[in-house]
């Protein structure tokens, strides 16, 4: 009998200090944390010794995941082996590492007779990077696919995942004025994209909203926000720009799309600019890592990989915006 009692009294016990431990403040610091974001790495024909070292020196920090900007340079072939031998590095990651496709890696790939071959190469990537809802790397950061909705079955590209009250996505935002082509006749991967993103769009945010999130972070390889510097060709970024925004104004939190379309150097460390609830963050060549503090007014900060610093935020306002 007594051995009953000191047997539920012990449960009791635990039961009890689980109940403190979940119902315990969370401090400040356990709410806290960083990611990885490598920019276009890759320069310099067949030699992706820069990409190596980004995911060697992320690797080494505590980090929640890695996004990466790009699978290859322009100048690289569009082969299936390079893109094999690009999985295989992707896969060796510690950290959990999310792909953005970039625009170098299939709007200028040509078959042996000199043709286009942008769309099968895309489709290729795609059967090879974004197969199963999961990332690369050693930590399996679970996604959700825009392909899971049956009528956007091809845009495994795009994904989503979660963490804290952050929602992160990507999508597929080339830097060759998205891919639109001025020749004549339909253009047909770029309109029926345009539709794809415009839909993701609207899930993503309507998603950030309905959970009451606090931000929505957007990678792509393009800025989508910057206005053309050309009135020669037609804008292939003016649509997207202007669902951005008009999402932007009706979500009570924040977006911050991060790209890799980095202006010349001007000597001053990469900063978040602000426009409203709309930021943009231009990741240079190598890897930066952004700090996610949701009890800070602030919520993001860049820090310097060199020196440990937070990079101070900037509060001018991006272009003007359509």
């Amino acid at each position: 009998m007594n051995t009953m009692a000191y047997s539920m009294r012990t449960t009791l016990l635990i039961i009890g200090v689980i109940g403190l431990l979940l119902n315990a403040p969370v401090t400040a610091a356990a709410d806290e944390f960083s990611i990885g974001i490598i920019g276009a790495s890759l320069k310099t024909p067949n030699d992706d010794s820069a990409l190596r070292q980004a995911i060697s020196d992320t690797d080494d920090e505590n980090l929640a995941f890695v996004v990466v900007n790009g699978i290859k340079s322009a100048q690289e072939a569009c082969s299936d082996s390079l893109f094999l031998d690009r999985k295989k590095l992707f896969d060796t990651a510690k950290n959990g590492l999310i792909v953005s496709l970039a625009g170098t890696d299939w709007t200028e790939c040509k078959n042996a007779a000199g043709k286009s071959s942008s769309v099968e190469r895309l489709s290729r990537l795609r059967e090879l990077f974004f197969a199963d809802d999961f990332s690369f790397g050693a930590s399996k950061i679970p996604l959700t696919r825009q392909s899971a909705a049956a009528k956007f079955r091809s845009y495994a590209e795009n994904a989503h995942w979660e963490l804290g009250p952050v929602l992160f996505a990507t999508i597929n935002l080339p830097s060759d004025n998205n891919h639109y082509l001025s020749a004549g006749g339909r253009n047909s991967e770029f309109e029926d994209r345009s539709v794809a993103n415009v839909h993701w769009l609207q899930r993503i945010v309507g998603y950030a909203s309905s959970h009451k999130l606090d931000a929505v972070v957007l990678f792509s390889d393009h800025d989508p926000l910057a206005l053309a510097r050309s009135n020669k060709q037609r804008d292939g970024f003016a649509e997207i720009r202007d669902d951005i925004v008009r999402l932007a104004a009706r979500f009570s939190g924040r977006i911050l799309l991060v790209h890799s379309r980095v202006m010349p150097r001007t000597g001053t460390p990469a900063g978040i600019s602000w426009q409203g609830n709309l930021g943009t963050l231009a990741v240079p060549s190598g890897w930066l890592r952004l700090k996610i503090s949701p009890n800070s007014p602030a919520l993001f900060s860049v820090i310097s990989n060199e020196s440990g610093e937070t990079v101070r935020t900037p509060n001018k306002k991006t272009a003007a915006l359509k």
